[in-house]
């Protein structure tokens, strides 16, 4: 048996296993095999091991020192699949970065100040940075507080992100098909990557309300089959290459808010259906409502006219998703010309709590990978 010692947090709306780098092999192939067997996949269960069945809960952060000078330590993320033997770093994951900072201080990797601690993060998935504001009274990490988010039934401690410079992290540019919006399978669709790849769809086009359930929307095969083709399509056009077997783009479908919001989403991620919104994701969405002429702008407007065109200070959306909301606070210059919009800063508010810390142990058996 291999064993190796690791914390169980919640990060965000997420939760998963965070490893110190030295802890795991080297080899990538071995440190995803065991991570595989940690996680208990492929399994839709996961019966046999630590996954909870959902990718939102089959979830890895690997922590280090980091080597650059802009950051305290590097983050990698690792989203292992339930029920495929894969393991993917194509991607980042914001909900598990609530989580990194705490974890690193806990690990000694950062010495906690009297009050709150930053930390500087790289996020080594796609070269970028952000940096996490902890609560650390006495010198000691909390996790205890007021601050609610949706898609958490308890309060914790604020842990405050602030995104430097995400914008084209993964494929190359804000709006990598250099349009506001394409056609693909005779649907008008806006790609942006803000943090996190995203195709946008107003719910309308594809015959929906945009209130339907994660439940409903996953078992509409014709549904899932139509956003399928159009992200296989969306990921060559957003310079990602095949994206078969890739956890990006995300698939946020849009509509008008619900519940006093600034816009409503259900978004596929790429195959289930969250039951929130992924951090990055929101950022994603959010940044693409204040770009003129995308298709979450067109709707933002229509429901949102108290808005200025021109956006030069903090402006926080609220990013409604099936289960809340997610507040973004976004500031950007040039809203009203596409070909000049700029993001000038992203920032929000996540929660996260440590729910265990102890040793995992896996077999000696290595699963047979499937390699991307």
């Amino acid at each position: 048996m291999k064993a190796v010692t690791t914390c169980l947090m919640r990060g965000g709306t997420s939760k998963g296993l965070y490893f110190l780098a030295k802890d795991l092999p080297l080899d990538v192939h071995c440190r995803n095999a065991f991570l595989l067997s940690v996680m208990g996949s492929p399994d839709s269960r996961q019966i046999d091991g630590m996954g909870g069945g959902h990718p939102l809960t089959s979830k890895v952060a690997v922590v280090n020192p980091s080597s650059n000078p802009a950051a305290d330590v590097d983050y990698l993320f690792l989203q292992v699949a339930v029920d495929k033997a894969q393991v993917s770093d194509t991607q980042n994951c914001g909900n598990i970065l609530a989580g990194v900072g705490a974890f690193a201080i806990e690990q000694g990797l950062v010495k906690a100040q009297d009050t709150t601690t930053d930390v500087r993060i790289h996020m080594v998935n796609t070269n970028t940075f952000a940096v996490v504001r902890v609560q650390t009274p006495n010198g000691v990490v909390n996790y205890e507080g007021s601050a609610s988010i949706d898609g958490v039934p308890n309060t914790a401690a604020p842990v405050y992100i602030d995104f430097l410079d995400v914008a084209g992290s993964s494929c190359g540019s804000l709006f990598p098909t250099g349009a506001a919006q394409n056609t693909v399978e005779e649907i008008n669709i806006t790609c942006i990557d803000n943090g996190m790849p995203v195709v946008l769809i107003d719910a309308h086009s594809l015959g929906l309300k945009g209130s339907e359930t994660p439940e409903q929307l996953e078992s509409n095969a014709a549904l899932k089959q139509k956003v399928e083709a159009i992200r296989l399509k969306a990921g060559e056009m957003m310079q990602l290459g095949d994206v078969t077997a890739k956890t990006v783009p995300k698939m946020t479908i849009i509509s008008a808010p619900l519940n006093g919001g600034d816009i409503n989403t259900r978004t596929f991620i790429p195959h289930r259906v969250h039951d929130a919104i992924g951090v990055l994701g929101s950022v994603s969405v959010a940044t693409a409502c204040l770009a003129k002429g995308t298709v979450a702008y067109d709707l933002y407007r229509r429901h949102c006219a108290k808005r200025d065109n021109e956006l030069q200070s903090a402006v926080p959306l609220a990013i409604e998703h099936p289960t809340g909301a997610f507040k973004v606070d976004m500031e950007v210059a040039n809203a009203d010309a596409f070909e000049t919009f700029e993001v000038k800063r992203a920032a929000l508010l996540r929660t996260a709590r440590l729910l265990m810390q102890g040793t995992v142990f896996a077999p000696d058996s290595d699963p047979t990978l499937a390699h991307e």
